[in-house]
């Protein structure tokens, strides 16, 4: 009887202990996303004072989210991990119930932007996880034991969520959950949508076989990329996303100016948090870009802290972090499809410039697509291997 009590007690244990996990590693990809996020709930209890703090404090949740998920899942420390998740999702079911009541306009950020859900959702997910952490807690004497190994498990996930943290921090997100993903299709504002919008078809070969795909659902790597082609179809609203950006002195909307070509746009959405080194770095990354033949746009969402000798389109603040999270980062269309993004730290050099420029766009499109998926998959592979088989 105490045997299937322990074994049903670590079943809700792992449970929650891979929903935290989740929670946290989707987030942590995406700091400046999370930061967002607590923006929003500082907005809702009105201490908007505190923004300067939320991208720390969402990347340290998010941390804290993963740490104890894995904490969960490995067994270490049994009490201290169980009553730390207690009162993390005891504060979050107090704060989403606050949501359900006042039912403000934003998302809970649970899992980043990866999934979203209303308030009622997510309170009921919060009662539920929290009811499975009860039981796993009470009592607390049939918590078993955790072997040694677990604690060297944990030790390298920790160490692993540390260094995942790190890379997402400094870099763009290896996977996109934005409207700005890699594919979609840029609109010039305000005069397109009546229009016929079409969507890339991707045709492979297998054992002779031959079978189209789109750029959310290609094969794996067994299939040969044969060619690619467009077809028409009736839902813009999912497929295409508009900048509309603007010329500072007439307001004139110039997202025409983006969708034709081979263009370049360099997005800064804070320019005062900038150095004058990080400016320089950009400036001079303009200038071999439009070298290299790109059309090479900067769009800002403020002239203020944007250097002497620079001409930048303002855009919405909300969109340019969007299209990129990388403030100065950068991203490449072809005629219209967002074909590859840079992060500021990152960004191509003249030699690898010249060739994006004359590669095949649906080819790097591709390659950059399964490329940021596959590298994300096989870290969750290993976490959840050294967490369950170590």
């Amino acid at each position: 009887m105490r045997y299937l009590l322990l074994r049903m007690k670590r079943f809700c244990g792992y449970i929650v202990g891979f929903v935290f996990f989740i929670s946290g590693i989707l987030k942590l990809m995406d700091p400046v996303g999370a930061g967002l996020v607590v923006e929003e709930y500082y907005r809702f209890m009105h201490i908007g004072f505190m923004d300067f703090s939320s991208k720390l404090m969402g990347t340290a949740f998010a941390f804290a989210e993963a740490v104890i998920g894995a904490g969960l899942i490995t067994g270490v420390w049994r009490r201290t991990i169980a009553l730390a998740a207690i009162c993390l999702q005891g504060a979050f079911t107090i704060l989403t119930l606050a949501l359900v009541i006042f039912n403000p306009e934003m998302d809970c950020g649970c899992f980043g932007e990866a999934v979203h859900l209303t308030h009622t959702e997510t309170f009921g997910k919060n009662i539920i996880l929290l009811t499975l952490l009860l039981v796993y807690y009470i009592p607390r004497k049939h918590l078993g034991q955790t072997t040694q190994k677990k604690y060297i498990s944990f030790s390298v996930i920790a160490t692993s969520v540390l260094a995942f943290t790190i890379f997402s921090w400094m870099f763009k997100p290896l996977v996109e959950f934005t409207a700005y993903q890699p594919g979609v299709e840029l609109i010039a504002s305000g005069n397109m949508l009546s229009e016929d919008i079409y969507e890339s078809v991707f045709t492979y070969e297998k054992d002779g076989v031959k079978e189209d795909f789109t750029l959310g659902h290609l094969p794996d790597s067994t299939w040969t990329f044969v060619s690619t082609h467009t077809r028409q179809i009736n839902q813009p609203d999912d497929l295409s996303v508009e900048l509309s950006f603007y010329n500072s002195e007439s307001g004139e909307y110039l997202d025409s100016l983006a969708v034709e070509g081979k263009v370049m746009i360099v997005s800064v959405y804070s320019p005062s948090e900038l150095s004058e080194k990080k400016w320089n770095n950009v400036r001079q990354f303009i200038e071999e870009s439009s070298r290299t033949g790109f059309h090479t746009m900067l769009l800002t969402s403020t002239t203020e802290g944007v250097p002497d000798g620079l001409q930048p389109y303002l855009c919405d603040f909300k969109t340019l972090v969007s299209l990129n999270r990388s403030n100065g980062g950068s991203a490449y269309f072809n005629d219209g499809m967002l074909i590859e993004k840079w992060s500021r730290r990152r960004v191509p050099t003249g030699d690898i410039l010249k060739e994006k420029y004359e590669s095949n766009p649906t080819e790097i499109l591709i390659f950059q697509e399964n490329k940021g998926s596959l590298v994300f998959q096989g870290f969750l592979l290993y976490v959840f291997a050294v967490m369950l088989l170590l």
